[in-house]
């Protein structure tokens, strides 16, 4: 190919993508979901240096002193899986790496980026209970490639679209209603029944904008379609179908342990998670005493 062929091509390269740029900011405008926080991008923009400045972050996150103890909590926690304690940001940074602490700080960011939620105050409990039990629960089957870390992240930010579909729509609160009981069709197929978007869109969106990592974003997208899950040869990526078994399986454990409100997921995908964890309902009943114990330490 000469210069002159290739110059077009790649102008049609930035054009698509600058097609595709907009019409995600302009889907993000309509829904109205959160703005990324400045410390996702200013973390990225020093992860993207040839020699990125742990020092540099360090200062960044140190100079919010709710995120800097956010951080310092959540690397610490059971979730994350670390043997070594962590006292301070450098610790975590050091102890994380720069990816995963991003994620990390995405995760401390989110319930922030909602203003005026507390009124969510179960919604946001569950999801910290589920994101805790997530990242132990990964840890405890131990499978290669399906990190804690990600698991955690994954729990929290798996339905954002929630909060973010209550605050748009004055009805949803009814759909999510009918959508926790419906025992026949798909969660998301009860939401596009009644309006023109669900909860794993709208929160996939937001993972995207939030520079989640692509298995995580798609996994949110998919975490109600039984048919991505059992599908063979697989349509997802392998950790995001376990992210979403991981998450299935946590949330299970929440209600039958807590008596959390009930859904009629696991009914629906029950059978497709465990055998991506590699067990079965004997094992998960092994897992009740240390799920337990999970489930009394989050918050």
């Amino acid at each position: 190919m000469d210069g002159n062929e290739e110059g077009p091509l790649m102008d049609k390269r930035a054009a698509g993508q600058e097609t595709v740029t907009t019409a995600l900011e302009d889907n993000l405008r309509a829904i109205d979901i959160p703005p990324r926080p400045l410390i996702i991008d200013r973390i990225r923009d020093e992860m993207m240096q040839g020699d990125p400045c742990l020092r540099r972050v360090g200062q960044l996150i140190s100079a919010d002193v709710g995120l800097a103890a956010g951080l310092i909590k959540t690397a610490g926690s059971p979730s994350f899986g670390l043997r070594t304690r962590v006292r301070s940001v450098a610790d975590a940074l050091m102890l994380l790496g720069l990816d995963v602490t991003s994620r990390a700080v995405a995760a401390i960011s989110l319930r922030r980026a909602f203003p005026n939620s507390g009124h969510y105050v179960r919604f946001w409990d569950a999801s910290a209970r589920i994101a805790a039990l997530s990242g132990w629960l990964a840890q405890e089957v131990s499978l290669p490639g399906l990190p804690a870390a990600d698991a955690y992240t994954f729990g929290l930010f798996r339905d954002c679209g929630i909060v973010i579909l209550l605050r748009r729509l004055p009805t949803y609160m009814q759909t999510l209603a009918r959508a926790n009981g419906d025992t026949g069709r798909s969660f998301t197929a009860v939401e596009r029944a009644e309006h023109p978007t669900d909860h794993a869109v709208v929160g996939g969106l937001m993972a995207v904008d939030w520079w989640l990592p692509e298995e995580i974003c798609q996994a949110i997208r998919h975490h109600h379609d039984r048919a991505a899950l059992a599908s063979f040869p697989p349509d997802l990526p392998t950790l995001s179908r376990r992210l979403i078994a991981v998450s299935q399986t946590a949330e299970h454990l929440l209600q039958q342990l807590s008596g959390a409100s009930r859904t009629q997921e696991w009914a629906k995908l029950g059978e497709v998670c465990l055998p991506l964890l590699g067990i079965d309902e004997e094992d998960l009943r092994q897992m009740h005493p240390g799920a337990t114990a999970i489930i009394q330490t989050a918050d």
